[in-house]
């Protein structure tokens, strides 16, 4: 294939740079503005809210920054950031995999717990010092710790106890693992958030919990039959007393009226005769036995 300018392509320009016939104060200015931007990008660092700032001189602690703009030696000085800020270990069971924790109740029922811990760093430089970073500090006392003082303190609860008294149990918790976690860092709070149990005791739980409901209604009937009868009992016993009172009233009522009868005819003799002359009717009766008199007029 022929070249479209012929046999030889065109030259392009030169683009060699020959530094050497720039004047030598130009270089020189070149270079100290290359390494004043490097010194300026390898000493200036920041602590942002929230972090402490580990200073290293060859690897020793020689002080600790906070937030800001701070200047450091190159090369010589590193800083090593740790957050103070309240950190959250979740041992629980995400995507990432199952971190719950595996335990038994004093009753040895197997148990899988769900448990998140609340903690913050006091001394940045003591926990670079004994455990080389956050991380470390996490793994080797949090985790470690926490895990140990559930253990313990779970056993002296029984299965039921450990649902039931949820409330204790969490609280101590907090505190035997707040005692065990010393140094460098605080526990804030510790929080269960599930326990469960395995799939035979939960089975049985829910059966004696049936048991117990039946038991109770049962003995809520009873005490309705009970309550049902009684009202009954009332009830007769409240009409008994009512038709014994009547009667009561009205054998004393006879009674004075007998008592008035018998007080009168002592009283009055004649009233007898008074009181069947009022009711008779004028009429002679047409037939008298011998010897008796007529009524109301004495004549044998």
């Amino acid at each position: 294939m022929s070249s479209p300018w012929g046999a030889q392509p065109p030259k392009l320009p030169s683009m060699d740079l020959n530094f050497g016939k720039l004047p030598k104060g130009v270089v020189q200015a070149g270079i100290g503005a290359v390494v004043v931007l490097f010194i300026l990008f390898t000493s200036a660092y920041t602590i942002d809210e929230g972090e402490r700032g580990v200073i290293l001189r060859l690897g020793k602690i020689v002080g600790e920054a906070g937030p800001g703009l701070h200047f450091k030696v190159p090369i010589i000085n590193s800083v090593e950031k740790i957050s103070v800020q309240i950190q959250k270990e979740a041992f629980d069971k995400t995507e990432m995999g199952d971190t719950r924790l595996q335990t038994y109740s004093r009753d040895q029922q197997p148990a899988t717990i769900a448990m998140a811990v609340n903690y913050h760093v006091t001394d940045a430089s003591a926990v670079y010092a004994q455990f080389g970073s956050l991380t470390g500090m996490k793994s080797r006392v949090i985790n470690s710790r926490a895990y140990e003082q559930l253990k313990t303190v779970f056993g002296q609860f029984d299965a039921a106890d450990a649902i039931q008294k949820r409330t204790l149990l969490n609280a101590q918790v907090f505190a035997a693992i707040r005692n065990a976690v010393r140094g460098p860092v605080v526990i804030d709070s510790v929080q269960i958030e599930d326990i469960t149990f395995s799939n035979q005791y939960e089975t049985a739980v829910e059966l004696r919990m049936q048991a117990i409901v039946k038991q109770q209604q049962a003995e809520a009937d009873k005490q309705k039959r009970i309550i049902d009868a009684d009202a009954s009992a009332y009830e007769v016993k409240a009409a008994a007393d009512a038709k014994a009172h009547q009667i009561e009233v009205q054998g004393k009522a006879e009674a004075g009226a007998i008592q008035a009868r018998g007080d009168a005819l002592r009283n009055n003799p004649s009233l007898p005769t008074l009181v069947a002359a009022e009711k008779w009717n004028g009429v002679l009766p047409t037939t008298m036995m011998p010897g008796n008199t007529v009524p109301f007029i004495n004549v044998k």
